[in-house]
């Protein structure tokens, strides 16, 4: 018997930087698309039965914010906000598929489980060095890679309050909440495990024009990415695909 796949979940509404961000996912994970599925949460809701057919979730970024007043937020956003709520809500309950929430999706789980999110915590786009905590040494996921490392990051939001029952796994001095767990099968980060260097810059062409940075800086800024060395991030997707993957029986 072979169980469901893993899936990717797209927040992001250019198709070309989901795509993108898939095969990020897709490499960084090291499966073959046969083992990550992709569903697009900004048109098409979370089927009825995707709880039964996936073992586990990896939450994309995207140009929303969790802390912009609903009243400025579309229908469309805020849709997609409560779906990916049930999937944090059923990881968090530990009887469901797992889930890796990144950058935009640990605002998600923050504010659904009773944390703060707030915009002063903002963090520019480009290499920041992100630091483990304790916690860190004994998670299966974050437990096998390097104490301090690099890693990629460009939001305008971030956890001022870590959530109850959540265990910090990383941190920095600007956003000083970089990632944790909750139970044993619902994982949050801040920072973007997927990207290699020449992804995220390539990215970062699409939203050059969003306000992350001066669009002027682009090439300053890719430059300072793509001399940047982020092999750490990967190694926890594969580590949450090596745990979570379906295997065959």
């Amino acid at each position: 018997m072979t169980t469901a796949p893993l899936l990717y979940v797209c927040v992001r509404p250019q198709q070309g930087a989901a795509a993108a961000e898939y095969e990020s996912f897709r490499s960084a994970m090291r499966v073959d698309e046969g083992e990550l599925a992709r569903h697009d949460l900004v048109h098409d809701p979370l089927p009825p039965d995707v709880f039964d057919r996936f073992s586990g979730f990896v939450i994309g970024g995207s140009p929303f914010n969790v802390a912009d007043p609903e009243s400025t937020k579309t229908d469309a956003q805020r849709r997609l906000e409560a779906d990916l709520e049930r999937i944090a809500a059923r990881a968090a309950e530990g009887d469901g598929p797992a889930a890796m929430f990144t950058c935009y999706g640990i605002g998600v789980v923050t504010r659904l489980l009773g944390g703060r999110v707030s915009r002063a915590f903002p963090e520019d786009t480009g290499p920041v060095a992100i630091e483990l905590t304790e916690a860190a040494a004994s998670d299966p996921v974050f437990g096998g890679i390097a104490n301090r490392f690099t890693a990629l990051t460009a939001h305008k939001e971030g956890t001022e309050a870590l959530p109850s029952g959540a265990v910090q796994l990383a941190t920095n001095e600007a956003c000083p909440v970089q990632a944790y767990v909750v139970g044993d099968r619902l994982y949050a980060t801040q920072f973007h495990p997927e990207p290699t260097t020449q992804a995220f810059t390539e990215r970062m062409a699409v939203y050059r024009d969003d306000g992350y940075f001066e669009s002027s800086a682009y090439d300053a800024i890719a430059a300072r990415v793509l001399a940047a060395s982020v092999t750490e991030p990967a190694r926890l997707l594969r580590a949450f695909a090596g745990r979570f993957r379906p295997t065959a029986d």
